[in-house]
């Protein structure tokens, strides 16, 4: 099983990599690539034969064929044309996001289990999961034809540092709660995260949210205590540090808005790639104080572990490189879609991880549990459409 993940992890990074590093041509794109290419012909003006075959009646018979064939032609160019419609880089997108956020659950709590849970070391593992995702984003700047490396200041750098602190404790924290309890219930706590957004940007931010979502609030936050009470591997540990993951992941949304209104730092990075790869870096780099006051004293017992069991280092990098992948493709998603869309995404996502994990792992999917998970997303997903709802409504 540990080779086959690592072997199927290889292969997503490939096409992750074919995805967001080298991008993907969108047909219309690639048709005027083709059609610039293509040498210049000049049109021959076809002559009628001299003698042609005709009816009993005296119609034309190869005019006739020539008119069914010409008809069966438009009907598969039709389909044709439909099918190359098809946004094929964004639907590409979609399934790795998916693809990526699935096996990181799995992999990840198998890593966590292995090294001993919560009482093990989920802060180191949480650092060098981002510490994969570094190797990963320099290999693509230095690999040739891969991605340029951005060219920011150190003014930007400085600017960056609130955005990925929040980054890294966010993962941190997901990582710690998803240690301490069930991955299905850390994610419906997590799903939660719009009633913290909407605080913080209300009263923090000076952001106003319409009333019309402050409604919506009460269903998320019933449909998480609902989803509680029937959870056989509850752990406050587990709910206390899902609800500071969402704290941080409201504070990141924020300041990332605020930093990206800075005067030419998206022509300076280049891409949003690169901005998620200084992004992990930067997080890195915060995330080693925490790891040493919190694990340091036990580093050589994780390195003989590392060494020793192969479900925690395999798991481990697995992890690292499904993160890191998934996330940059879901910001790569996101920036192609629509408000709507992104709600229905995330959405969809969200139950997948859930109830798929849940059967992979042999957690607990009681009746109760499920409808408060369904009422916690479906509170989520009319938080996220209420206003475009509404708006139409109006006009």
């Amino acid at each position: 099983p540990i080779k086959a993940t690592m072997k199927f992890t290889a292969a997503f990074c490939i096409l992750a990599t074919g995805a967001s590093a080298f991008g993907l041509q969108t047909p219309a794109k690639a048709a005027v690539r083709a059609a610039a290419k293509a040498p210049f012909m000049p049109a021959k003006q076809a002559k009628a034969p001299m003698v042609q075959p005709i009816d009993i009646d005296g119609t034309a018979l190869q005019a006739s064929a020539s008119a069914g064939s010409s008809d069966a032609l438009k009907t598969r160019g039709g389909a044709l044309d439909a099918l190359k419609s098809v946004d094929t880089p964004l639907l590409l997108y979609f399934i790795f996001w998916y693809v990526g956020n699935y096996y990181y659950n799995i992999t990840n709590k198998l890593a966590l289990k292995a090294a001993g849970g919560s009482a093990g070391f989920p802060m180191t593992i949480s650092s060098l999961q981002l510490a994969v995702g570094c190797i990963y984003a320099i290999f693509l700047w230095v690999a040739p034809d891969a991605r340029k490396a951005p060219s920011v200041t150190m003014d930007d750098i400085i600017k960056m540092l609130p955005v990925a602190f929040c980054f890294m404790g966010a993962h941190s924290a997901s990582v710690f709660a998803l240690s301490a309890g069930a991955v299905s219930f850390g994610q419906i706590v997590k799903a939660a995260e719009p009633a913290f957004a909407a605080v913080i940007s209300q009263f923090l931010y000076g952001k106003k949210v319409s009333k019309a979502k402050w409604l919506c609030l009460p269903i998320v936050i019933g449909g998480v205590i609902l989803a509680s009470v029937k959870e056989l591997d509850f752990a406050v540990s587990a709910l206390i540090s899902a609800c500071i993951a969402n704290l941080f992941a409201a504070f990141k949304g924020n300041e990332n808005k605020k930093l990206m209104e800075t005067e030419g730092l998206k022509d300076r990075m280049g891409s949003v790639g690169n901005q998620f790869a200084l992004t992990t870096i930067l997080g890195t780099l915060m995330s080693i104080p925490l790891v040493i006051a919190k694990e340091g004293a036990k580093w050589g017992e994780f390195v003989e572990i590392f060494k020793t069991n192969p479900i925690v280092s395999a798991n481990l990098i697995a992890s690292g490189l499904w993160f890191y992948g998934y996330n940059e493709l879901a910001t790569m998603t996101l920036k192609k879609t629509g408000a709507v869309t992104q709600s229905v995404a995330n959405t969809a996502k969200r139950v997948i991880v859930i109830v798929g994990v849940a059967i992979v792992l042999g957690e607990s999917l009681d009746p109760i549990k499920l409808l408060g998970c369904a009422i916690g997303i479906g509170g989520v997903l009319l938080y996220s459409t209420i206003d475009t709802l509404l708006a139409k409504k109006d006009e």
